[in-house]
């Protein structure tokens, strides 16, 4: 699978089906993986916090979740490449996993989020089995209410968790389970609360344009203006100085993930 490095965070050229497929093999072998899908926002995070970075670039499989990620990887040199979208792939992979009979589990969000998003998610995939769901409190947890969680899912035997707690604290979240936990662990940001239909998600020809970022703007305007309006400018800033410099030192670092 093809890579680059946006912002020093490597991020995957793949499509729904390649990870997707990857999702299925690697959780028919329970294996601990991480995936998340990443937008513009998570790289600027990660460009002003190496932490993060590091976390990162720890994953399994890093998507390209906006389209300005999608441009980005296109100018990086890579011929075709697709936007693999946290609530789409969400979807998809719960079609998989309907299919093939393989247990989920949903952790983040509300209690009220999360019975209207597994409801809508069944209705659409009656077969698929949900072993595991919770809403964590809002405040840290403890040390012992931590370990619980651990291993409540991995009594339930779910072997994909989606992890709806917003970035950067769902890819922290994995990450301190990444190699322990026997799950494919999916950080897919805002997909809880679309698939729940409890937020409007921008039309599809807004998304094609790259114009999603405006419509949850005016959607939230007190909760997102900082990231769209500040965000949006520094990473066009940062990846443009970005693609200068590599005009300069031919060609772009190229990561490679464990497959």
């Amino acid at each position: 699978m093809e890579s680059r490095a946006v912002l020093g965070v490597g991020v995957n050229a793949t499509d729904y089906p390649e990870a997707t497929d990857l999702v299925r093999r690697w959780a028919e072998r329970h294996e601990s993986r991480f995936v998340t899908a990443a937008a513009a926002y998570n790289l600027v995070m990660a460009h002003d916090d190496t932490a993060y970075r590091d976390v990162l670039n720890r994953a399994d499989l890093v998507t390209p979740d906006g389209v300005p990620l999608v441009w980005t990887l296109r100018a990086l040199g890579v011929a075709h490449p697709s936007r693999v979208y946290g609530p789409d792939l969400t979807w998809k992979v719960c079609e998989m996993a309907a299919q093939q009979g393989i247990p989920v589990g949903f952790y983040g969000s509300t209690d009220a989020v999360l019975g209207k998003l597994i409801d809508n998610v069944k209705a659409r995939h009656p077969q698929l089995d949900v072993v595991y769901r919770y809403a964590p409190p809002f405040r840290p947890l403890s040390l012992v209410e931590e370990v619980e969680v651990d291993r409540a899912i991995e009594e339930s035997g779910a072997a994909i968790v989606f992890v709806g707690l917003g970035a950067p604290k769902q890819d922290r979240w994995i990450a301190l389970r990444h190699g322990s936990l026997p799950a494919v662990m999916l950080a897919v940001g805002a997909a809880f609360d679309f698939l729940a239909g409890t937020k409007p998600q921008a039309p599809r020809l807004l998304q094609r344009v790259g114009l999603e970022w405006f419509f949850r703007l005016v959607s939230e305007p007190k909760r997102l203006w900082r990231r769209y309006l500040v965000g949006n400018p520094r990473f066009t800033w940062y990846v443009g100085s970005q693609l200068l410099r590599r005009r300069r030192s031919y060609p772009a670092p190229t990561f490679r993930r464990r497959s």
